[in-house]
């Protein structure tokens, strides 16, 4: 058996805006892990529209009162896509190379002090961009530009060590994907989308080495 906390940080995509059972991802992982015999804590830090210059600032905060010595603790980071939206106003919300700056900054401390996975953005459904979110505000999500972006961070992962699950590549032309997709608002898939992401992070080998 294995006890671990984990914080799980990052974007909607993280939290699972749009899921009718409120699990996410994170939520079904946990519950997969809590299943098989595992003492596992899940903590969804996930908050939708954030970029990584909001997680920047405060996910050591937050990770930090969650995982306190001298208890097993880790960290899931999963954020990007929030970064290539456009809003008409200013444009791009974090340039590419600032992005890459703020995911080196945080990915850094984070693997210096607890072991880190890092799930990259997944793909968005052109056909309903812009995406409105609420009244007035408007984001138009691009998935060359995601691509683009996941991978960088994939190269990045690559050269600090740090295990990176490639969720565009996993998820673009993906049949089930487009059709969670499709039944939710575009961004965010309904709950079969998140269960589709759970199985695939699951069976993950830097994941199962966590636990098996």
């Amino acid at each position: 058996m294995t006890t671990l906390r984990i914080c799980f940080i990052g974007d909607s995509i993280l939290q699972g805006t749009g899921d009718a059972e409120c699990l996410g991802w994170p939520g079904r992982l946990g519950r997969r892990e809590a299943a098989a015999g595992h003492d596992v804590t899940i903590y969804n830090l996930g908050v939708r529209a954030e970029t990584t210059r909001d997680i920047a600032a405060r996910w050591r905060a937050e990770a930090t009162s969650r995982l306190p010595e001298p208890f097993p603790g880790a960290l899931v980071f999963s954020f990007g896509v929030n970064d290539m939206a456009e809003t008409p106003e200013t444009g791009l919300r974090v340039p590419m190379a600032e992005s890459l700056e703020n995911a080196r900054t945080i990915l850094g401390a984070a693997a210096a002090w607890k072991p880190v996975l890092w799930v990259g953005p997944a793909p968005a459904d052109m056909s309903r961009q812009p995406f409105s979110p609420g009244p007035g505000v408007s984001y138009s999500f691009q998935n060359d530009r995601t691509r683009e972006l996941s991978g960088a961070y994939a190269r990045m992962a690559e050269e600090r060590a740090i295990p990176y699950f490639d969720s565009f590549g996993a998820l673009a032309d993906n049949p089930r994907w487009s059709g969670a997709l499709a039944a939710g608002d575009g961004i965010h898939p309904v709950a079969a989308g998140y269960a589709q992401l759970a199985e695939l992070i699951g069976a993950w080998p830097a994941w199962r080495a966590w636990f098996d």
